[in-house]
């Protein structure tokens, strides 16, 4: 593995495609005039570029200044502006001209609110449904302090996919997320899929943060111990020099053996590649979960 000392460059499998800058700009114009943010931009995502050339976007709601001081994140941090009623009705603006058929919506963590935020991503999902009837919407919300009658709140919306992501393994939580839990976000998992065993849930990690190969098949049977369908695993890459370092730039083909092994393990998909984001071609994801995976566009796609 390639090791800090070594990472003047990143390796060639780091190497993102070039994108279609008229189409980039076309996303991004109408995102500014709509005054939405997206997490793509607010958390400095490597496929950005790949994502926005084909009119497509993470939406972030409730702002883009998050309550929590977590070490891996280029997310501002701060006190959060107050809750925009308006902001569910323009992301079904920006879904329906966008052409989107699958939505991903998340959001900073607002632990300023009663509700968490849960509210927010409610209204969102009712916006979307009236406006672009059909489309499809996965939500990736923070753990709302555990509460399960919020996880529950959301679910009853009835998004296709709930997902909340654990981001790293138990050892390395306290470093990496300091206000948040790794047996609490278990339990926002557990409470989605409870509610409704129809939902698929999603979870992901980042590696590259020191975390060792067996603490990482550890993470991948607590979440399907709690029923997690779909799981994601790619490389951590340091916003800034304020952040959590890299540690290792992990290779290919530890991200196939983490995708093997995931499908061993019985989820119905995982997405395991150092360029693999959450909402990194959720579609894609998503339909391989209902139906036999592939190889789409780069990223290892493995379903059961």
């Amino acid at each position: 593995m390639v090791k800090e000392r070594d990472k003047t460059q990143f390796p060639k499998w780091l190497r993102s495609k070039l994108s279609d800058e008229t189409a980039v700009g076309w996303t991004v114009s109408l995102l500014e005039n709509l005054s939405l943010n997206t997490v793509c931009q607010s958390a400095h995502c490597p496929n950005i570029g790949v994502c926005f050339s084909r009119r497509t976007a993470t939406f972030l709601i409730l702002g883009n200044v998050c309550t929590r001081s977590c070490t891996f994140c280029a997310v501002r941090k701060g006190e959060p502006a107050l809750v925009d009623p308006d902001e569910p009705s323009r992301v079904a603006q920006a879904v329906e001209r966008l052409g989107l058929r699958y939505v991903v919506v998340t959001s900073v963590t607002r632990d300023d609110l009663p509700d968490g935020g849960s509210g927010q991503f409610i209204d969102t999902i009712r916006a979307i449904r009236s406006r672009c009837p059909g489309v499809m919407i996965e939500v990736l919300v923070p753990d709302f302090r555990g509460e399960a009658k919020l996880v529950e709140s959301v679910v009853n919306a009835q998004p296709e996919v709930f997902g909340h992501n654990l981001e790293t393994v138990p050892r390395l939580h306290r470093d990496v997320r300091p206000n948040a839990d790794y047996a609490r976000s278990l339990r926002v998992l557990e409470a989605a899929k409870e509610r409704s065993v129809s939902t698929m849930t999603k979870s992901g990690i980042m590696v590259g943060l020191g975390e060792r190969h067996d603490e990482v098949i550890a993470v991948m049977k607590d979440l399907r111990g709690v029923g997690c369908d779909i799981f994601t695993v790619g490389q951590y890459l340091s916003p800034s020099k304020r952040h959590h370092p890299v540690v290792e730039f992990v290779p290919p083909e530890v991200f196939d053996e983490y995708g093997r092994v995931g499908r061993e393990l019985g989820f119905r998909h995982v997405a395991s590649g150092p360029l693999v984001r959450s909402s990194y071609m959720a579609d894609a994801a998503f339909s391989s979960a209902t139906k036999e995976g592939d190889l789409v566009d780069g990223v290892r796609s493995q379903s059961a």
